[in-house]
């Protein structure tokens, strides 16, 4: 299955994702035109997680399929096995930019594990994370697998989209003051962990930069 209908979260980043994608969406576009970089006139039509589709999140050929896009030069499948990473949320803009977003609200949520225990499977996730690290000219020796897996597949899927030739965004979206989850209270706080995250993976500047967006959101403005 590569479609995953949701429940009304409760709490955690889930919870406002979907708020936000379904009720204040127009905040959530002003501060990715903005740091994207992209006219104020552009629309961004978010595909998921809809209310009217059971907040339903996407992985795999689904979410091609969602932004009813076509990888020409490279596949999916070539790339990666199944059970990718399953997206918080869906865009595409009115000239066809692509949004894939990822959303944390506290900073244990950064730390994650690769799951897959297929050996076939595997092997195609540190072939596809290694052909990720050459194209951004990462040098330093880090398994890409863990603590961060979350992060690093997220980028290597911006990867093969852009290896496509398409007009692919990846937005980072960090809630900012999600008390109930004991997240942080500051912008300060989660550019900290940021910051030290991309050390121990090895990122500085590379290719891809201009394509990724980090989005700060107090959540006492979604209330």
């Amino acid at each position: 299955m590569e479609r995953f209908p949701q429940p009304a979260a409760s709490k955690g980043s889930q919870k406002w994702v979907q708020m936000i994608i379904n009720e204040k969406p127009e905040f959530l576009n002003e501060e990715i035109r903005r740091k994207v970089g992209i006219s104020k006139d552009e629309d961004i039509l978010w595909l998921s997680p809809l209310k009217n589709d059971n907040y339903a999140e996407y992985r795999d050929q689904a979410f091609l399929d969602l932004l009813r896009i076509e990888l020409r030069r490279f596949s999916l499948a070539d790339f990666w096995p199944k059970n990718g990473p399953q997206w918080d949320a869906l865009g595409k803009s009115s000239s066809g930019k692509l949004f894939l977003i990822e959303a944390k609200s506290h900073i244990p949520e950064l730390i994650s594990t690769m799951q897959a225990r297929d050996e076939e499977s595997k092997a195609k996730i540190r072939k596809g994370f290694e052909e990720t690290k050459y194209f951004l000219n990462i040098k330093a020796e880090r398994d890409w697998s863990r603590p961060f897996y979350q992060y690093t597949n997220r980028i290597a899927h911006l990867y093969l989209l852009r290896q496509n030739e398409l007009p692919a965004y990846l937005v980072f979206i960090y809630f900012i003051n999600d008390l109930e989850m004991r997240g942080p209270t500051t912008e300060k706080e989660w550019k900290g962990a940021i910051t030290l995250l991309h050390s121990y993976l090895g990122i500085g500047r590379h290719k891809l930069q201009n394509f990724i967006a980090d989005v700060f959101v107090d959540v006492t403005h979604l209330e």
